[in-house]
């Protein structure tokens, strides 16, 4: 199935998560800023941020996994961290089984700091992290925009501005950001245009089941 797919270097993809049954991933402010600390921790090293919303119970990034050579390099930081560790040649090493474990630690991790705020117990997100690989630029193009308008499509906002948890006002703004912020509207041709299609342009026929 293609939501299965191995994160690979070098390639695009469409990340996506809901949370377990009627449940919500972020309950206030608080929440949403450690997911994305503990985004920045763990996923950061190993992916380019293209575009990201936060939504109450699901979310969507756009990433292109970083090359081996980078991703080896803090695969060899954590391990020489720790107190008796075995690393690995690069050439054994599983880059893909790598790559899915950090999403999996970032995961729990959060899971286990909202299980402890909120006094619950169990799993948060559904068993699996959901993703589609991005070939083409116009799909690229049509992904951010359905990222950024994900919550004018459930109707939690009327304007893209007003959500504060989606990159795209980081992407407007001129101050120090972790997205690939120039990449991202150079998809758009400029900034003007960046902002025209997102405000002219619906793309709610773009598939993502369940969210």
């Amino acid at each position: 199935m293609k939501y299965f797919i191995p994160l690979e270097s070098g390639k695009f993809y469409h990340i996506f998560n809901h949370a377990v049954g009627n449940e919500k991933l972020f309950r206030n402010d608080d929440n949403y800023i450690y997911f994305l600390k503990k985004y920045k921790e763990y996923i950061s090293p190993i992916s380019r941020t293209y575009s990201y919303v936060l939504m109450p119970n699901h979310f969507h990034f756009l990433i292109e996994i970083k090359d081996k050579d980078e991703i080896y390099k803090y695969y060899l930081d954590i391990e020489l961290k720790k107190e008796t560790s075995k690393v690995k040649p690069e050439n054994e090493l599983d880059f893909d089984k790598f790559v899915m474990q950090q999403f999996s630690n970032f995961f729990n991790c959060y899971t286990k700091s909202f299980n402890k705020k909120h006094n619950r117990k169990g799993a948060l997100f559904i068993d699996y992290l959901r993703r589609t690989l991005i070939s083409e630029e116009e799909y690229l193009r049509n992904m951010v925009l359905y990222i950024h308008q994900n919550p004018i499509h459930h109707k939690i906002c009327n304007r893209l501005e007003d959500w504060k948890y989606s990159s795209y006002n980081s992407i407007l703004s001129e101050k120090s950001t972790l997205l690939e912020r120039e990449e991202a509207i150079s998809w758009f041709g400029d900034l003007e245009n960046f902002i025209v299609m997102h405000t002219t342009k619906n793309i709610e026929y773009l598939s993502t089941p369940n969210l």
